[in-house]
């Protein structure tokens, strides 16, 4: 990291990536350029779990290569008289993988506790309403980094 002096604790990161409401998933596509997806995620034990469709460009490009990056926005302010910017950012680096089973439905479970919380009754018929149509990943972090500027 360039500016050391904007590094935060890993503690501070994972509070980012705890309370963020959606992410960047940045892929490698076939062709060697960059792709990259907002999605809504779950942090959990320094994993990073989200859902997709069972088929489509992201499981495409994940298979052909399934190192990421995944980056979260937190807070942030504009200052316009001082030209910049009052920020929080989390960086994360991985691999991701397919779950299934009991780790599948653990996972959609974590995104319906985080965004849905006061609807876990309905969320469980979801998700066993949806279970054969729906395809669960997650990332495991190898790294990652937080930045911010207060």
């Amino acid at each position: 990291m360039r500016r050391q002096d904007r590094q935060i604790s890993t503690e501070a990161t994972i509070a980012i990536l705890r309370k963020g409401e959606f992410g960047v998933l940045s892929m490698c596509t076939t062709e060697s350029g960059g792709y990259g997806i907002p999605l809504n995620y779950a942090y959990v034990n320094n994993e990073i779990y989200f859902h997709c469709a069972p088929e489509g460009s992201k499981l495409t490009f994940l298979k052909n290569n399934n190192r990421v990056s995944f980056c979260v926005v937190g807070h942030t302010e504009i200052l316009p008289s001082q030209f910049g910017t009052i920020y929080e950012s989390a960086i994360v680096f991985g691999k991701v993988a397919e779950v299934e089973a009991d780790e599948k439905r653990k996972g959609l479970l974590y995104l319906i506790e985080k965004y849905s919380k006061d609807f876990i009754p309905e969320g469980l018929k979801t998700i066993d309403q949806n279970f054969e149509n729906v395809q669960v990943l997650k990332l495991s972090i190898q790294s990652l980094t937080g930045k911010a500027r207060n």
